[in-house]
């Protein structure tokens, strides 16, 4: 029960950051009907902004180390420490849910320029040609990252209070012993939030009706004298929002590098089309279904029943399932039929 316990967790965990990014591509298609290869790159951008801020925080001067009295020392020690004391250590200490509030804004930005400057001149184009800009674009951002931060991976800390891990045995029961990090379950959490808050707009307000109104038939709704471009370009906003601030707060469990899109991304594309293209329902639902699957099939005793299954379980589900049902889990009749 233990072992089923955390690879469930595990599962959870990392079908919470398939999910978000699924979440987004989804929004995408559905709104715009673009397939966008840059969507992982919009989880990497996010995962720096954290990196970013860190940095900004943690900007030094040398000042003379007081605790060695035998000759001159001197350390370098953060502006925010010089300035505030423990005030300022606090703040550092917390830079990663700090970012949040940078990473809002500039992958609005991003968003917003992203749809306007380059994806609605290939609305009407094909699928593939979709692929090959959009993909070409997530390359550049690729390099950007890798000339301003370098090839290797920036490790990120969680706060000081987080870092370590929950007895999650007494909460279910299973005795003392059986321990999670504390940060996988809080990225859990989050996950569940930026999900529930997504849905949520999309289902009660008004806005969010005439975006999913406007997914459903574009031309009516533009003939009751509504923006829904306008709309449309916001939902784009809002996706590139949800995948870097997945991208955020997931830096403590891995740490960024530039191809960490990449990574993602083809992962996230399979959840899409196991959900099916153009479901948001789907989409989560499969995110958090594959990652189940990845997490058990990475087990040692199931590694060495089926060498590499790890490596290929999702792909095996997508095949099945588009085998059995080709528009997906949840997706629309007539879509990739």
């Amino acid at each position: 029960m233990d072992a089923i316990l955390l690879q469930i967790l595990n599962g959870l965990d990392k079908g919470g950051a398939y999910a978000l990014i699924a979440l987004g591509l989804t929004l995408v298609f559905g709104t715009l009907g673009v397939v966008n290869f840059a969507h992982g790159a919009l989880f990497m951008l996010g995962a720096f902004c954290a990196v970013t801020l860190q940095q900004l925080l943690t900007i030094s001067k040398r000042v003379k180390d007081e605790s060695i009295t035998f000759f001159d020392a001197y350390k370098e020690t953060p502006y925010l420490e010089i300035w505030f004391g423990d005030t300022g250590k606090t703040i550092i200490d917390f830079s990663v849910p700090l970012s949040i509030l940078l990473a809002i804004p500039v992958m609005l930005l991003i968003g917003f320029v992203m749809e306007r400057g380059l994806i609605r001149f290939f609305y009407k184009r094909p699928h593939a040609e979709q692929i090959l800009v959009t993909f070409g674009l997530a390359i550049v951002l690729q390099e950007v990252i890798k000339a301003q931060f370098g090839a290797n991976p920036v490790p990120q800390a969680a706060p000081d209070f987080v870092a370590g891990s929950a007895d999650i045995g007494l909460w279910f029961g299973l005795g003392e012993g059986l321990v999670y990090p504390w940060w996988r379950l809080i990225y859990l959490g989050f996950a569940a939030v930026v999900i529930t808050l997504v849905f949520s707009f999309l289902q009660f307000t008004t806005y969010g009706m005439v975006v999913r109104a406007g997914m459903q038939d574009r031309e009516t709704v533009g003939l009751l004298g509504i923006n829904i471009q306008r709309r449309f370009t916001v939902v784009f906003g809002i996706a590139a929002v949800v995948a870097g601030l997945a991208g955020v707060m997931y830096t403590p469990i891995l740490p960024p590098d530039y191809h960490m899109g990449m990574d993602f991304l083809v992962l996230s594309f399979v959840v899409v089309v196991v959900g099916g293209m153009g479901s948001l329902p789907g989409a989560v639902a499969a995110g958090f279904l594959l990652g189940i699957l990845q997490s058990f099939s990475s087990m040692n005793e199931i590694k060495s029943l089926i060498p590499g299954i790890d490596q290929i379980i999702l792909y095996l589900v997508a095949v099945v399932i588009l085998l059995v049902r080709p528009r997906g889990l949840l997706g629309r009749r007539g879509v990739m039929e």
